[in-house]
């Protein structure tokens, strides 16, 4: 166990770090092998691990490629800028706006899609608006803390959903189901508790006269008007994918693939680049990291975990399902929620109540927003904002993340009971 500990913290600390531009896949495969070498783990582990993940990291690059050819029309810019001006100059107005936007963007192209693309959006636009550095802030804090705690409706949103997912062979449609409620008053929640915590700091008028018309944003109008059919007949791809049990990347990177392939057609990219600047090193980075969890699951932690989750059960399912999903929350906050997820999930299978999954997830993905290394999404939008210009402190994000999450968090919970 001190072993495997060891090696995952010295991984973990990599993949944070990343000294030298050190890549994050590069830093996971690095982990895997020393585990590997000091026999933490052995082939069949690799084996076992990559038959678990394979589904979900292709389906999540698919995800992200797909909103990286919308970008590049303008999609996302377009809706940017149609919230700013439905806010009509009002500020609260526009906070709450694009919360939902923010939250939209997370159901549909996973939150690590609203990191990468929307909060530069955002931030241009509050830029060009003139908004003071506390406005700015608040802003751009409920816009990063959206993109997580709205991650749960479908099992495309996140990662974290899509190898729970698989892992306990939930179907797209039973997922969806199962999570409306508690997404939903996650939502609700979210808004409403941020705008409370921001409320002084939002701006009473913006001036949004001068910001361009949103029809500006949109580079290939063509591509513009045929995505919104495009991503109506994917999702009814999902569901029929689900209902001949098709793994879930042949729609999310086949489709993204055949977006694409139609965007060049109609030469509103340039197939190449796109495909270069998709995050491949997710790939390297899921794979080797869960074989180094792997390891932690082979030293007993997971049956340590599974204990406790047992001995939640025996305490009722209110506890079960409340006490889980802080337990997860509490994991991801300190050692990211990408392990969380995996060892969670083994620990819920060995615990035998695979309803549990469920609040895993939303311990997951809300659970991390307490701190900046909680999950890759916000690892993503600090760098983001970093190489804007914008640099936000670990403690000046934790004064907000650790009074906000925990709230959100309970509320989101109650939803599965």
């Amino acid at each position: 166990m001190a072993l495997a500990i060891g090696v995952f913290l010295a991984t973990l600390i990599l993949v944070i770090w990343q000294p030298r531009g050190l890549q994050i896949g590069t830093s996971a495969v690095a982990g895997a092998i020393v585990a590997l070498l000091l026999g933490v783990v052995n082939f069949h582990d690799v084996v076992t691990v990559t038959s678990i993940v394979w589904d979900a990291t292709l389906a999540f690059i698919g995800i992200i490629l797909l909103s990286m050819v919308l970008d590049e029309i303008g999609f996302f810019e377009w809706a940017a800028l149609k919230m700013a001006r439905l806010s009509g100059g009002n500020g609260h107005l526009m906070f709450v706006y694009i919360l939902i936007l923010g939250a939209l963007v997370a159901a549909f192209f996973a939150n690590d899609g609203a990191a990468l693309i929307l909060t530069p959006i955002v931030l241009a636009k509050m830029k060009h608006l003139k908004m003071n550095p506390i406005a700015m802030f608040a802003f751009l804090m409920a816009g990063g803390f959206i993109g997580d705690s709205a991650s749960n409706p479908l099992v495309i949103s996140n990662l974290t959903n899509i190898v729970t997912a698989g892992y306990f062979q939930i179907g797209f449609w039973e997922y969806a189901q199962t999570m409306f409620l508690p997404n939903l008053l996650s939502i609700i929640a979210s808004i409403a508790i941020l705008w409370v915590y921001f409320r002084k700091d939002i701006p009473v008028f913006v001036d949004t006269q001068h910001l361009p018309s949103p029809e500006s944003a949109i580079k290939n109008m063509t591509m513009f008007r045929l995505s919104w059919w495009f991503l109506a007949l994917l999702m009814v791809g999902y569901f029929i994918g689900d209902k001949y049990h098709l793994p879930i990347s042949l729609f999310a990177l086949g489709g993204a693939l055949l977006f694409l392939a139609i965007a060049t057609y109609f030469k509103a990219t340039k197939p190449i680049m796109t495909i270069k600047a998709a995050p491949w090193q997710v790939v390297w980075f899921s794979i080797g990291l869960y074989v180094v969890v792997y390891g932690l699951k082979n030293g007993g932690l997971t049956t340590y975990l599974a204990g406790l989750i047992t001995h939640l059960q025996s305490m009722g399912n209110v506890y079960a399902v409340i006490g889980t999903g802080f337990l997860s929350a509490i994991l991801s906050s300190v050692m990211n929620n990408m392990p969380t997820i995996m060892i969670m999930d083994i620990a819920i299978g060995e615990a035998g109540n695979n309803a549990l999954a469920y609040a895993n997830i939303i311990g997951c993905n809300l659970g991390p927003k307490m701190t900046p290394i909680g999950s890759l999404a916000t690892l993503l939008w600090l760098h983001v904002l970093a190489r804007k210009g914008v640099k936000i402190g670990w403690w000046e994000y934790m004064k907000v993340g650790l009074v906000i999450t925990p709230p959100v968090l309970l509320v989101a919970l109650l939803g599965l009971l």
